[in-house]
């Protein structure tokens, strides 16, 4: 009966709280609290700014894959012990609740606003002869070595506060990675910052904080986005989060101390390195165990979920990439060839049930 069957709330739709959905809407009544209509696969993202087409398939409406759920497009605003509150209005009960609402990044409502957005960056690396681009993380690596590759004569500036690129990994994959940026003409700049306070649009000067005058016809900001958490100190979650904002869970993925309450992805206090193929992996574990818990299963049947060690692939440009393993680090075609073609996109569309490429109508 569909009115016996359990009702699982997700919050966010990134690919945590996504592949959730997707993995329990025959097992369960499911509802996504998303505010945006889609799921997007952020690896692509940066591609998908030098060729706008590529996000035809990394943008996907979540209606594509969620056919037998609810989605509601508004951000959740409280959470009780038996409902989640939305911005539109809506209170939504629930037996298990999801939290996958990642970091805050305000991205267009329509899939096919964010497809626009991308033609827009487009257009404004397209038509600058040098570009600025703030935060030497693997965003902005990635973005430098994407415009390097594919438009060679742009003039790149790479600012970076810190005393080497990548800090996320080790020392030996930020200087490969400085080397490779170098040998493609990227003029990096570390230790320094740039206060965008002081910009105005139409300027083409930027100021670092060591003084230095940086020219370029536009920038791109690539730093840190803060958790989507800080709305949750106002909930029954408030003493459930750590210092930082990150939600405290168990082995199980559950938020420690709650039965029916878990949370997956960056926004957890998981030790490790936050990376989309591990928030999907948290995902498949707790997919797996709602579906135990959910058809009567016992306690002893479900997973557990083990921190993963250091691995990383960044992607430099469309055939080579660094990648750190737990005894090597490697730069070049090898790792490239893993990431670098297809950035993981028709393996992300076939585990969230779809063609791996858009078939027409």
């Amino acid at each position: 009966m569909e009115n016996d069957r359990k009702r699982v709330v997700i919050l966010g739709g990134g690919v945590a709280g996504s592949l959730v959905a997707k993995s329990l809407q025959f097992h369960a009544h499911v509802t996504l609290v998303d505010p945006k209509e889609y799921f997007e696969i952020p690896w692509a993202n940066l591609r998908s700014m030098v060729e706008p087409s590529f996000a035809e398939r990394s943008v996907i409406n979540h209606r594509d894959y969620l056919t037998n759920g609810n989605v509601v497009t508004s951000n959740a605003i409280n959470v009780t012990e038996t409902e989640v509150l939305t911005a539109d209005g809506r209170q939504i009960v629930y037996d298990y609740l999801v939290i996958a609402t990642g970091h805050a990044d305000p991205v267009p409502k329509s899939r096919s606003e964010r497809l626009n957005q991308f033609k827009e960056d487009n257009q404004k690396i397209k038509s600058a002869q040098s570009i600025l681009i703030i935060g030497g993380g693997p965003t902005g690596v990635e973005l430098a070595g994407e415009i390097a590759v594919d438009f060679p004569d742009k003039k790149i500036t790479l600012v970076h506060k810190g005393s080497r690129l990548l800090e996320f990994i080790g020392t030996k994959a930020g200087d490969k990675t400085l080397n490779w940026l170098k040998s493609k003409n990227v003029v990096v700049k570390l230790e320094q910052s740039v206060d965008l306070n002081t910009f105005t649009d139409g300027q083409k000067i930027y100021q670092t904080s060591n003084g230095e005058k940086i020219e370029a016809d536009c920038h791109f900001l690539c730093i840190g986005k803060p958790l989507s958490s800080a709305w949750l100190k106002e909930t029954v979650l408030n003493n459930d989060l750590d210092a930082q904002g990150r939600i405290k869970v168990d082995e199980h993925l559950r938020v420690k101390g709650r039965s029916n309450i878990y949370a997956i992805g960056d926004i957890t206090d998981i030790p490790e390195i936050k990376q989309g193929f591990l928030a999907a992996q948290q995902a498949e574990v707790v997919a797996k165990n709602l579906k135990v818990i959910i058809e009567g299963g016992r306690e002893c049947r479900i997973e557990t979920y083990k921190p993963h060690s250091a691995i990383a692939i960044v992607s430099l440009g469309r055939k080579d990439a660094v990648a750190q393993l737990p005894f090597l680090t490697i730069i070049g075609r090898i790792p490239g060839f893993i990431k670098s073609g297809d950035l993981f996109v028709g393996k992300t569309r076939k585990q969230m049930g779809l063609h791996p490429d858009i078939v027409p109508a």
